[in-house]
């Protein structure tokens, strides 16, 4: 496990000499495997953990790119703790639903948040630091080696190994959450709405059950907006606890009508809480928790959750969603959460995956780890970016590869020219 510049460039010549091929591994969630590669050499960079330098005039703070998120806000809530709240900085966007993931491993494959008006991670970055296949050290900017830029970010790692990257903090601030349960229908005014009052965050919590009217059309719309840095915030205010989860984890599966009630109440219960805008993105991940989980159900084969992020534009939000609740009833596809986020047009990757202003709808199957049950699961991703691909829409590389070619290159038609550059 290296952790050091010079340990990166070290196994990058080593490797070259032997002719080995290098994969690389943060936080070792991309689901996709692009971390990992027969007999290659893998450089697990979570030992490069350090933040490098912060400037709290500027509010740019460069850490090494094995730094995973909760270490970082730490260090910043922790360097700030006697300024003032006008005068602190945050992270702008994490992913949500877990917190291990490395700074280097959200920038290759471009991630994205919660915001109502953000573009992926790539836009919070002002510079990073790259050791490529010759071992060359290289900085990389909008203004120094631009190609580069472009290239890794988003570029899952083919095109060196980030050692360092240099983010662009935003203001710290308190946030009032506001809910309220609506449908699909309903939503692409509501955002429109809830942007020009002034929210920044926010997303929407869809019903999982089939047997539901409710199902993939019922939500819980969830939304931040700042408030004054005076306003108070609670030490002890409603949260879920790890047996809350892991009771919304069973239900999920085996009573999605009552999940989806305990769900809503809660959320419903909080609207009006105040957070603070860097934390309110962090969350409660539990480990394993399908081994548990499958023993609760009395399931005779192993199963868990793949994901999958497909993007429509917004305004074919509802019909998208309408098509889907027939296909996945049709064809029995178990799905247990789901949400819908936005995302603004990506201006800084080569292989953008947000080509425009859309809606961004995120699809955890149950699958059964069986080779029926995995292709079920398959198909069913098939056929959710066909859905997509009708409307001009997309779907998220990290997640998965069972994708067909044509519909790699429909979705990514710089994908070979991508490949090409690669060398």
């Amino acid at each position: 496990m290296v952790d050091s510049l010079e340990g990166i460039q070290a196994t990058i010549l080593k490797a070259a000499e032997e002719n080995q091929s290098i994969s690389i591994a943060g936080g070792r969630h991309a689901m996709g495997a692009q971390q990992f590669g027969s007999d290659t050499v893998l450089i697990h960079t979570t030992k490069m953990n350090r933040v490098l330098g912060f400037d709290e005039s500027t509010g740019l703070i460069e850490v090494e790119a094995g730094i995973l998120w909760p270490k970082l806000i730490d260090y910043l809530i922790a360097m700030q703790k006697n300024v003032p709240w006008t005068q602190q900085w945050g992270i702008a966007q994490k992913q949500t639903g877990a917190d291990r993931l490395s700074i280097g491993g959200t920038l290759s494959c471009n991630a994205h948040g919660r915001g109502l008006k953000m573009q992926p991670f790539a836009s919070d970055v002002e510079s990073f630091t790259l050791v490529d296949a010759d071992g060359k050290f290289r900085r990389c900017s909008r203004q120094e080696n631009k190609d580069l830029f472009g290239l890794v970010s988003g570029g899952y790692g083919l095109f060196g190994v980030i050692y360092s990257v240099t983010m662009r903090l935003v203001s710290r601030q308190k946030l009032e959450r506001v809910v309220e349960v609506i449908t699909v229908d309903e939503l692409p005014e509501a955002i429109e709405q809830r942007i020009e009052d002034g929210f920044l965050y926010g997303d929407f919590q869809f019903s999982t059950d089939e047997q539901s009217d409710d199902f993939l059309y019922r939500g819980v719309f969830s939304c931040y907006h700042p408030v004054d840095p005076d306003t108070p915030m609670l030490e002890t205010q409603k949260e879920l606890t790890e047996a809350n989860w892991t009771d919304l984890f069973y239900l999920s599966h085996a009573n999605k009508a009552e999940a989806f009630k305990r769900y809503a109440d809660y959320y419903v219960s909080t609207s009006g809480q105040i957070y603070a805008s860097d934390t309110h993105q962090l969350a409660l991940y539990l480990d394993d928790y399908h081994h548990e989980l499958d023993h609760r159900l009395g399931g005779t084969e192993q199963a868990s959750e793949i994901i999958t992020e497909i993007y429509v534009p917004r305004p074919r939000l509802p019909d998208f969603l309408a098509e889907v609740r027939e296909d996945f009833r049709a064809n029995n596809v178990n799905m247990v959460y789901g949400t819908i986020r936005l995302i603004e047009k990506d201006t800084d990757s080569f292989l953008p995956w947000a080509k425009q202003s859309y809606a961004c709808i995120i699809f955890n199957i149950n699958t059964v780890h069986t080779p029926e049950g995995i292709e079920h699961s398959a198909a069913a991703f098939r056929r959710l970016i066909d859905i997509a691909i009708k409307r001009g829409g997309s779907y998220y590389l990290t997640y998965h590869k069972y994708a067909t070619r044509e519909q790699i290159e429909t979705c990514y038609p710089e994908f070979a020219e991508f490949l090409r550059l690669k060398g």
